[in-house]
């Protein structure tokens, strides 16, 4: 009983106590909620306003070799508050000075500053705008250098928001594909975001994650306390090659001014693994010139009737189903035949038609009678089965990209509200559907690939610092898409295009080329086919060397003046980059004569860390045990070498509105660089800087460019 009446006991007390404490935190939240509201709200509003992040920094998006088609260059937003205890002792004293050397320094009126300035510390404003535009680094740092902002005066209430802005240092190229930031994206309160291309498909890796920070007043000065490390953004290696896509890009654009065309695109695609090597979409901007203004490439816009590249799908459907072979012989007449109220003409039906042909023929010449006859011929009655045979190609699903706005294609199917009388022959020849041009080329890739169907590949690995985190495998989408029989005739017939047929003009005497042209009227401004007057899409679909596929490529110009014929609209872009693409990876005759010219060379300095920032080289030096003096370090910019048989350190000094030496140097230390100097940067090329068009020391113009070459 004495034990029981122990243990009663003591549960008792524990039971107590634990009543007591919950009543007790019931109390404390009443007074906290209801008592004392107005002090927890200041001390919430002021940690809010008292913290800050740091901004991680972005990652590069790169090349296929790493050279940077996107990076972060830092900018900076001037604050300032109105509250520290040095402004409110002598605003009345000091600010007209502030206001004129400001003004002066800016550029703008000092009547309306010091308006804006009295009225923001009247309102007690520890977060005014000094200035509505950001400013670089050495902007920033010459502002600092003002009178009026040293410690004496106002500079206890400058606050610096650094931010950094996107920059491609090779233009618009490929630029839509790259991506862009939104700062309002997702109701704005991520910050600058990536929204579109890989910019928004690689968020998650390109972001890293901000840090925090506390802001304290340290004798009058705003002071950052780091509460948390920012984690950096990792790099993004892409499929794009900046040769390729140069060369396609400037092809492009020269059929484009020639043309006059609404849009193009041109597609580069490698053809084992489905890596885009380059593309290039160019649309006309307001001012009437062309750029990169949307990625007709694969999307919605970009979406339309293919034309007469349908008609390998409609052709490989017959031949897979066991209907017909290349050598059989169907009547195309004069180039024009009616079917159920419609008249479906050739493109050259008032020079007396082909008369019976084969149907090898009839892709080589791109009858869309011939076509029609055959695929209506075997088909009507079982419009199913020709359409089930379509979708099983997988041409009636996206291909899942990821990329924002990704086109759907529409393929009608029978018994579909849309579908009508002469449906089957319209779509057999490309009309009343709807693709990408990158859907299109994935499918003739995968001609040429063996019938192996890889889905098309922006990029191929993430790194951080260098090293490899994350790599993304080819994708199939299909191990075999038609029977080996069925292959083997549909390389045929894509060859003989390009050696007898519509594509005959495209062919050379170096390595054989396969593809397929096509023309197709497209609606007007969705008028329909004839309001506003005729508009069409000329494009090409093909790959090279047709014995021993490298590269698929196709092109898509839409709205040109004069001449809208594929083979003479499309097919000159795809020479000219296929001609360039080989000389320059594919001859074997130039790198034969390379090897017979090759010279012993010349002994060279050993360079063993590249030009950087002193920080940063002294560093590496370090991490590879070099005996190096950080005493001889002399400038803002090093290098280690190897001299008098030993490692030294060489330095060179920065100095204000002079044009840096960067020649040796990375392209993104060198953009960081000269961009922190003032200067516009236009690159060329891959790997280091072997050329400046500004000689270093030059005195800085406002405005000024400098052109960068990179080998």
């Amino acid at each position: 009983m004495e034990i029981r009446k122990y243990i009663t006991l003591r549960f008792g007390i524990i039971y107590f106590l634990a009543l007591a404490l919950t009543a007790a935190i019931v109390v404390k939240l009443v007074m906290i909620q209801n008592i004392d509201t107005e002090r927890w709200e200041q001390i919430g509003k002021n940690l809010k306003t008292n913290t800050s992040e740091i901004q991680a920094k972005r990652g590069n998006v790169c090349a296929d070799d790493g050279s940077i088609l996107a990076t972060s260059i830092p900018y900076y937003e001037l604050r300032f508050d109105c509250e520290a205890p040095r402004i409110v002792r002598d605003f009345d004293e000091k600010s007209d000075a502030f206001a004129e050397e400001v003004a002066k320094f800016f550029g703008i009126s000092k009547s309306q500053f010091k308006q804006r300035l009295t009225q923001s510390f009247r309102k007690g404003n520890r977060w005014f705008l000094l200035y509505p535009e950001k400013i670089n680094y050495n902007q920033l740092q010459k502002f600092k250098r003002l009178s009026m902002l040293q410690r004496s005066n106002f500079g206890s209430g400058l606050i610096v928001v650094g931010e950094s802005e996107r920059v491609m240092p090779h233009g618009d190229m490929a630029s839509r594909t790259i991506g862009t930031l939104n700062k309002g994206a997702f109701g704005g309160i991520h910050g600058n975001v990536g929204y579109s291309g890989i910019e928004g498909v690689m968020e998650s890796y390109l972001a890293g994650v901000n840090g925090l920070a506390i802001k304290r007043n340290y004798s009058g000065h705003w002071v950052d306390i780091p509460l948390s490390e920012p984690e950096d953004g990792k790099d993004v290696i892409t499929t794009i090659n900046v040769n390729l896509q140069d060369f396609t890009q400037n092809a492009l654009m020269t059929q484009m001014l020639k043309s006059q065309a609404e849009w193009g695109t041109a597609i580069v695609m490698e053809v084992a693994t489905g890596d885009i090597k380059a593309i290039a979409n160019l649309g006309r901007r307001k001012d009437g010139a062309y750029a990169e203004t949307y990625n007709f490439a694969l999307g919605h816009a970009g979406c339309s009737e293919p034309g007469s590249t349908f008609k390998l799908v409609s052709l490989m459907v017959a031949m897979e189903d066991g209907y017909v072979d290349t050598t059989d012989v169907f009547d195309t007449g004069v180039g024009r035949w009616e079917y159920k109220g419609q008249t479906i003409y050739d493109s050259d039906y008032g020079h007396g038609g082909h008369g019976a042909i084969s149907m090898k023929k009839i892709f080589e010449l791109s009858s869309n009678v011939g076509v029609a006859k055959i695929i209506t011929k075997y088909y009507e009655g079982k419009e199913r089965d020709f359409i089930d045979r379509v979708y099983n190609f997988g041409l009636n699903k996206p291909l899942g990209l990821g990329f924002a706005g990704e086109g759907v294609p529409y393929i009608k199917y029978p018994g579909d509200n849309v579908w009508w009388g002469p449906s089957l022959a319209w779509i057999s020849y490309g009309y009343e559907i709807k693709l990408t041009p990158i859907q299109t080329l994935t499918f003739y890739n995968a001609i040429a690939n063996g019938g192996r169907m890889v889905k098309p590949r922006f990029v191929k690995e993430v790194r951080e610092n260098g090293l490899l985190v994350r790599k993304f495998e080819p994708e199939v989408l299909n191990p075999m898409i038609c029977s080996g029989s069925t292959l083997a005739k549909a390389k045929s017939m894509l060859e003989g295009v390009c050696s007898e047929g519509t594509g005959k003009s495209l062919n050379n005497e170096y390595f054989p080329i396969a593809g397929k042209t096509g023309t197709a009227q497209v609606a007007y401004d969705n008028q329909g086919y004839t309001k506003g007057g005729k508009k069409y899409q000329a494009s090409f679909a093909g790959y090279f060397p047709a014995d021993d596929p490298k590269y698929s490529i196709m092109v898509a110009v839409v709205g040109p003046k004069g001449l809208y014929y594929g083979g003479s609209v499309a097919g000159p872009v795809f020479k000219e980059v296929v001609s360039k693409v080989y000389a320059s990876f594919l001859d074997p005759r130039e790198k034969a004569a390379d090897e017979k010219t090759e010279e012993p060379q010349k002994p060279q300095k050993i360079q063993l860390v590249d030009k950087g920032f002193s920080e940063d080289v002294i560093e590496t030096a370090a991490e590879l045990k070099l005996p190096i003096n950080k005493k001889e370090v002399a400038g803002d910019l090093v290098e280690v070498a190897v001299l008098e048989n030993q490692p030294k350190i060489r330095s060179s000094e920065l100095r204000d509105g002079l044009v840096p030496s960067v020649v040796g140097m990375t392209g993104g230390d060198a953009l960081y660089l000269l961009e922190r100097s003032g200067l516009k940067v236009k690159m060329k090329g891959l790997g280091k800087v072997s050329k400046q068009s500004l000689n270093a020391g030059n005195k800085i113009k406002k405005g000024q460019t400098i052109y960068l070459e990179l080998s």
